[in-house]
């Protein structure tokens, strides 16, 4: 498996600074978030996008992903969310990049049904414009299908290779879901895992990987007794949590947790 971190733990970071610890800590790759408060998102210009896939071309990482923001479960029109997904494809294409995120985002007035079939039908147009791009959608477990039970129900409607999952552990586990469940869901959907940790249900302030009590172990066993040789990614949710820990000092023991996570499965 590969590593990469998310920009999400290094809130507004010059792309420079961002590769340079991808380099230092041993990081394969990185998933950009794609937000107007960072230096990579879809309003750049062209020369922009040419100039940040030839920075992480020079550097030898790979862009893994772009985190989105579109909620395909959300009520409303549909056409304001299939153009951000769009914008998003068209960055990630631009920048080389063989993902994009997006969220559920259901909201607690629709039913299970109606915010599956928005979804689907969402993904589903999306998933055409996804195949003329070459990029995939991943639908990541998150709010309002948070398990690989709930993600799988809209995935099966949609039913199209370049739409597929993003396995979020925390909120799997908080979902109520162990491990093994989740890949058996998930797996043939699967596009990249999110890793993490926090101290408990009611506490999810982002910790160092192994201080906490997330199953990352469980996970990383699961997915190599499977032969799974996708990425693991570092979700540090910084930009959310002010008073964390800042994600630099910390990147060197994940990618020491990670290896050793990876060694005890092999």
């Amino acid at each position: 498996m590969k590593l990469a971190f998310s920009t999400l733990g290094v809130p507004g970071l010059p792309v420079p600074e961002v590769l340079r610890l991808a380099t230092a800590h041993g990081y394969h790759g990185v998933e950009l978030r794609a937000h107007p408060e960072e230096a990579v998102h879809p309003g750049i210009d062209a020369a922009r996008r040419t100039d940040v896939a030839a920075e992480f071309k020079a550097a030898g990482v790979e862009i893994l992903g772009l985190a989105g923001y579109a909620r395909v479960a959300a009520p409303g029109d549909d056409e304001p969310v299939l153009d951000e997904i769009r914008a998003l494809l068209d960055l990630a294409h631009d920048l080389g990049a063989p993902y994009i995120r997006v969220f559920p985002g259901a909201s607690p007035e629709q039913s299970t049904a109606e915010a599956d079939a928005t979804a689907a039908r969402r993904l589903g147009t999306a998933a055409e414009y996804a195949a003329d791009v070459d990029v995939r959608v991943l639908l990541e477990t998150h709010d309002s299908h948070r398990t690989g039970a709930d993600a799988i129900r809209v995935l099966g409607l949609v039913g199209h290779r370049q739409v597929g999952s993003l396995w979020d552990v925390m909120h799997t586990w908080l979902g109520g879901e162990q491990p093994t469940e989740t890949y058996a869901a998930l797996s043939p959907f699967l596009g990249y895992v999110q890793v993490k940790d926090i101290s408990s249900p009611d506490d999810t302030t982002p910790l160092a990987l192994g201080a906490g009590v997330l199953p990352l172990a469980e996970c990383v066993e699961v997915l190599s007794r499977h032969g799974w040789d996708g990425w693991l990614c570092w979700e540090y949710e910084k930009r959310w949590y002010e008073q964390a820990a800042p994600l630099p000092g910390l990147l060197g023991s994940g990618r020491e947790h990670l290896g050793r996570l990876l060694n005890e499965s092999a």
